[in-house]
């Protein structure tokens, strides 16, 4: 069992709140680490299970009422249980009542945002993290950063080995297949059974069809500025229809859309948000990308690879004492940035994500100008690129390993 680094906050909340939400994509691990914490004295409740589910949507206050301490897994699938339980951790509100598990974002909606606000912490917990492949603690690269030093360098991985790492992505199903075409046949009927199973615990879709034909068009589109109208386009739906089908993706966790950095130093900013893919390896293989394709034509690796670079932060963030919000910068003068971090500091860190061996200071221009725009809030400038080492390119700006990640 690979270590989750988000378990220490997830025990933590335990302590001190009434509930606490582990959220995040299916088959990320959610039920395991969920099981392995609850300790002695907690019933498990899954509503993947027919009859579970069939009593607890037909009398939600009575299931909740028969519980004391409880792990109630995949939660989205009756989400009325939210007012019941709202209801019982009023009546007792001892920390660590309830620990659920949601694969799909219930926070976007009001009702449920509303019925446990100031009662339940929400921890992510997406797909494996490269560092907790690799390392039974986690790294330290946030931290310091932001304290602008220079993140350690890790295990450095290079060249084929960085290929392979990326285009595995980090679910642990699919790690555990070890022909490149048997993981991608893995990633591809997920986003089937996805699909199928849980879109219509959250809404209601007259085109349930069209959303593997949306995400396949997604895909050649991850890391790029979202044009909902061309996206749609592409089959056949409007561009009103196309956002709403991307917002249910994004609450599935399968894409994320990144916003645009803005501040009052800066007028000519491009506002348009980026969409990414929340995996690697699901958006390789959605894209059909292969360890031998990119050895013909590297090109096609630069997007899987700043997707993950951007999921790997994420992670980082997810079980991080800081709380960090994430942005891109691009201005109209064609400066940008592929991730920008934000501290409750203020502190800024930029990050460019570069497929091949070699940076250049053109790499640094889009960092450089950032930096002018924050002034004192910028505290470190990085190009990650494929390399073993990290190098200087001016006053709080790197090139530096992608291994500093992990």
């Amino acid at each position: 069992m690979y270590p989750r680094f988000a378990a220490a906050r997830i025990e933590q909340a335990l302590s001190d709140t009434r509930v606490v939400l582990l959220a995040g994509p299916r088959q990320a691990g959610k039920t395991t680490l969920a099981r392995s914490l609850a300790g002695e004295g907690r019933r498990y409740e899954t509503l993947d299970n027919a009859t579970t589910l069939a009593a607890a949507s037909a009398d939600p206050t009575g299931f909740v009422r028969n519980l004391g301490r409880a792990i109630i897994d995949e939660i989205q699938r009756v989400p009325e249980l939210l007012l019941a339980i709202k209801e019982s951790v009023d009546n007792d509100p001892a920390p660590g009542r309830f620990l659920l598990t949601g694969s799909a974002n219930l926070m976007t909606l009001p009702r449920v945002a509303d019925s446990l606000a100031g009662r339940m912490e929400t921890v992510r917990l997406l797909p494996l993290a490269r560092s907790e492949i690799v390392s039974p603690e986690p790294p330290t690269f946030l931290k310091r950063v932001f304290n602008g030093e220079t993140p350690n360098i890790g295990r450095p991985v290079v060249g084929e080995d960085l290929v392979g790492a990326v285009l595995s992505g980090g679910y642990p199903e699919a790690l555990a297949r070890e022909s490149w075409a048997r993981r991608q046949d893995w990633y591809l009927d997920y986003v089937e059974a996805v699909v199928r199973r849980d879109v219509r615990d959250i809404a209601a879709i007259d085109q349930l069809d069209r959303l593997p034909r949306l995400l396949r068009v997604l895909a050649e589109h991850s890391g790029q500025l979202i044009n909902h109208a061309g996206i749609g386009a592409a089959i056949g739906i409007n561009h009103v229809t196309t956002q709403r089908y991307a917002a249910i993706l994004e609450q599935l966790f399968l894409v994320r859309t990144l916003p645009p950095w803005h501040g009052n130093a800066l007028k000519r900013l491009i506002k348009t948000p980026k969409l990414h893919f929340l995996d690697s390896g699901l958006l390789a293989a959605m894209r059909g990308v292969t360890p031998e394709w990119v050895g013909r034509d590297r090109t096609v690796f630069g997007p899987i690879l700043e997707t993950f670079v951007f999921s790997e932060l994420l992670k980082l963030a997810s079980w991080a004492d800081e709380r960090v919000s994430f942005s891109h910068y691009r201005d109209k003068d064609q400066y940008e940035v592929d991730v920008v971090m934000e501290d409750r500091l203020g502190r800024i860190v930029g990050i460019e994500v570069k497929a091949s061996a070699t940076v250049t200071p053109d790499d640094f221009r889009g960092l450089r100008r950032l930096a002018e725009a924050v002034g004192d809030r910028f505290a470190f400038g990085l190009v990650l690129h494929d390399h073993d080492r990290a190098t200087p390119f001016g006053d709080r700006l790197w090139a530096a390993p992608l291994s500093c990640l992990w």
